[in-house]
């Protein structure tokens, strides 16, 4: 049996990989477009919202791979050593330059939408528009785990937005058009179909994996462009393909427009993503288990153990019990769930359908903060950082940062911060959350001291 190949669709020029989207080729019939048997009309609004995004910068040294850590190992397979030999490792401290798409979402303020493997370890990002236009744009949020980052151009103008469409709506047929940068060659369209919806790659690497899966002619560059319906609304944002060759297969991924949408939200109105948690584990629902369980259903997440005192608990739900909707919609597998379940917030509440006893049932349930893992969702423009896990802390009558984690031999690690430490200042100025310090820093301040809190000493620690 031959083992699959994932492959983030980018372009790398130079010293580096980075940049993909996902495209589509296929004839639509004459009976899906307007009279004029086009889909100009509608790509001639679409088209000016699409966006090359062109980033240089120096790998971190930290001994990671040139690709995200979060990328699932199939992704790494494929690119493996003749691109770390090609275009150099990005964990050795190389100076990288690379092409990907984005999505205009908003034109007054100038936010981008794309993929954080776009984005990665760059310290200049510049966008280019269809006309010509080329402004700089910094980041304002990324989340690894779900593969979405939200810039900003600087100084927009004359720029137009793309409206979400609702992803949970769509179908399997329906058809899309996807629009990005493929091989640096410039603005590409393409179309195909929706070949399925709630796919994931298998992996283990902790990702949120919900894609919408397409028979879309991919290529690198493409990665963070638009995938669109028919009435030029955004429902994907592309992302990656299976590929055994290296080339285009008819096997592509794209990251769901509400999924997308969820985790710009948490970003812009708190700085970070606040993930939500349910507080079960469990897996895919196959045949032997509905048979043991009585359970008259063949796709749905199968619950194997729920939590002490999680949401989960709290509405009632058991182990043997199988979700099989969330809001009034289907869920496929738990990896499908997991990723709607995370990317939905902490505090939101929702509705879950589930099987017990072969009987269906509803129950609302108030997502728990998933507190884990270090939230924080942006690079926050302060080197000294680099390599360390931030989570907003509010405990013992003390707000701050909380450093939950110091990867070994990071400048945060070299600066002398450590695992527990708590910020709850900068230069004399209290900080109560990752938003707080940020808009500290967006200052541009000359030295930067952090007020540390470790055990009973509080203290100042210079790192800038």
């Amino acid at each position: 049996m031959k083992k699959r190949h994932f492959i983030l669709t980018g372009i790398a020029l130079g010293l580096s990989v980075l940049g993909t989207s996902v495209s589509v080729q296929a004839n639509l019939p004459s009976f899906v477009v307007n009279q004029q048997n086009s889909l100009a009309p509608m790509l001639e609004k679409v088209q000016p919202s699409v966006v090359t995004i062109s980033v240089e910068g120096k790998a971190k040294n930290s001994g990671r791979s040139f690709l995200p850590d979060d990328i699932p190992e199939e992704f790494k397979f494929f690119f493996g050593d003749q691109f770390a030999e090609q275009f150099g490792n990005r964990g050795s401290g190389r100076n990288f330059r690379g092409l990907g798409s984005g999505v205009v979402i908003n034109a007054d303020k100038g936010y981008v939408l794309t993929n954080n493997h776009v984005i990665n370890d760059a310290d200049k990002i510049n966008v280019t528009l269809q006309d010509g236009r080329e402004f700089k744009a910094k980041l304002v949020g990324k989340d690894e785990q779900s593969d979405i980052a939200l810039i900003q151009i600087e100084k927009p103008s004359n720029l137009t937005a793309l409206k979400f469409a609702d992803s949970d709506k769509l179908r399997v047929g329906d058809f899309t058009v996807a629009i990005g940068n493929p091989f640096g060659l410039g603005q590409t369209v393409t179309s195909g179909i929706i070949s399925a919806l709630g796919r994931s790659t298998g992996s283990d690497s902790g990702a949120y994996e919900n894609y919408i899966q397409t028979d879309a002619a991919v290529n690198r560059g493409n990665s963070g462009g638009a995938l669109v319906n028919l009435n030029g609304e955004l429902i994907g944002i592309n992302t990656a393909i299976i590929s055994p060759s290296g080339g285009n297969a008819g096997i592509a991924f794209a990251i769901p427009s509400n999924q997308a949408n969820n985790i710009v939200q948490q970003i812009l109105e708190f700085g970070e993503v606040r993930r939500g948690l349910l507080g079960i584990k469990g897996g895919e629902l196959n045949a032997d288990l509905a048979k043991a369980f009585n359970v008259n259903a063949q796709q749905g997440a199968f619950v194997s153990e729920v939590l002490p005192n999680s949401a989960a608990e709290k509405a009632g739900i058991k182990a043997g019990d199988v979700i099989t909707a969330m809001n009034g919609q289907k869920i496929s597998s738990f990896a499908e769930m997991r990723a709607k379940i995370a990317t939905s917030g902490a505090g939101k509440e929702i509705e879950l359908t589930y099987l017990r006893d072969g009987k269906s049932q509803d129950v609302k349930v108030k997502l728990q903060a998933d507190n884990g893992k270090g939230l924080s969702a942006s690079n926050i423009e302060l080197r000294a950082l680099d390599g360390a896990e931030l989570n907003n802390y509010n405990a013992k009558g003390i707000k701050g940062i909380e450093i939950t984690k110091v990867q070994p031999n990071s400048l945060a690690a070299q600066r002398g911060l450590k695992t527990g430490d708590i910020i709850i200042g900068v230069n004399r100025q209290a900080v109560e959350s990752t938003q707080d310090l940020r808009k500290i820093l967006e200052g541009k301040p000359s030295a930067v001291a952090l007020n540390i809190l470790r055990g009973e000493n509080n203290f100042y620690l210079l790192v800038q």
